[in-house]
């Protein structure tokens, strides 16, 4: 944990949210040789975890991220041509909607959608899903991906970026910006700003993935005990292998020569050994947007934490089996 108030910008200890996880969808054939250096290109179930973040003090509900949708509607023509066939991305078997009710939640209720970052497995138009939400990204998101895919209001391929956020000709319809405040060193990580202003839920800029790549912080009450740390580490990595050290970030070939999940990997590589100290160093519980290796072993009883009570035990048999909840 981090080791005092002037480290953390923390301004009051005892304040806790409560973060429950949501089925964001998965990408039914993802390939292992795009995650892991020197894999083999077997396919597997790559699951897209997004999570509801309550306030209590505030009563503020928001959603850090939103998954995959369903709706092939919302997403861009060049995504659905080049992206979406060789992911085979199924939405999840109940709706946000349908998760949050569970939660005694309506959308109405939910006034922002942080996104982690612009990709399309994470962030989607939210303005009918969500009415009085805002959404809001990393620094540096508007410049990396304008223009969006719209030409005078008509769908193109020209861009993967979304010109319902992106495009600034009148044609942008979403209710976004950027998120803005003082940022103050937090653990291991250089910027933090304190969103609800006492501590409870840090986000954290986290370079390399893509320009205005966020992670966050969250203290939670764990059942009376001293608040714990759990860490929304979005794709700063993809695997527990990755965030142990026991893999490393795979090259692969595109037209044109080879690539990498991340922008900017020796910044990644930054971010990475700054999560890695987070969880060694100042005892945070690491929850990362694909990485299913927590279900599965079940030992990390903070991470088991935010578990939906509601049919928990289907979810976890099918995340267990390799399939869909």
């Amino acid at each position: 944990m981090p080791s005092s108030n002037h480290e953390s910008g923390l301004t009051d200890e005892s304040a806790t949210v409560r973060v429950t996880l949501l089925d964001g969808g998965s990408f039914s054939t993802a390939d292992m040789s795009k995650l892991h250096a020197n894999a083999k290109p077997d396919s597997f179930r790559l699951y897209d975890w997004c999570f509801h973040v309550f306030h209590p003090s505030s009563g503020r509900h928001i959603l850090w991220d939103v998954g995959i949708s369903s709706d092939r509607s919302a997403y861009t023509p060049l995504v659905l041509d080049v992206q979406w066939g060789s992911a085979n991305p199924v939405g999840p078997g109940n709706t946000l909607h349908e998760q949050l009710e569970a939660l005694d939640v309506s959308c109405e209720q939910i006034d922002t959608v942080i996104f982690s970052h612009a990709h399309w497995d994470h962030c989607r138009p939210i303005q009918s899903e969500f009415p009085k939400a805002k959404g809001l990204f990393g620094g540096g998101t508007k410049t990396h991906c304008s223009p969006g895919h719209l030409d005078n209001g008509v769908a193109t391929t020209k861009s993967l970026w979304d010109g319902r956020f992106f495009d600034s000709d009148g044609y942008a319809s979403e209710n976004w910006a950027e998120i803005t405040g003082e940022w103050k060193q937090f653990g291991p990580f250089e910027r933090a700003l304190d969103f609800f202003g006492d501590g409870s839920f840090m986000v954290i800029d986290a370079p390399g993935h893509m320009p205005g790549n966020l992670a966050a912080a969250a203290r939670l009450n764990s059942n009376g005990d001293a608040p714990s740390w759990i860490v929304l580490a979005s794709d700063c990595c993809h695997s527990r292998e990755l965030l142990d050290g026991h893999a490393d970030f795979a090259y692969f070939d595109v037209p044109g020569g080879k690539a990498c999940l991340h922008d900017d990997v020796n910044a990644a590589k930054d971010t990475l050994r700054r999560l890695q100290e987070a969880e060694k160093g100042h005892g945070m519980h690491v929850a990362m947007a694909h990485d299913v290796e927590w279900l599965r072993q079940g030992s990390d009883e903070v991470l088991m934490s935010i578990l939906p009570t509601e049919n928990r035990e289907h979810f976890l048999q099918a995340v267990r089996a390799g399939e869909a909840p």
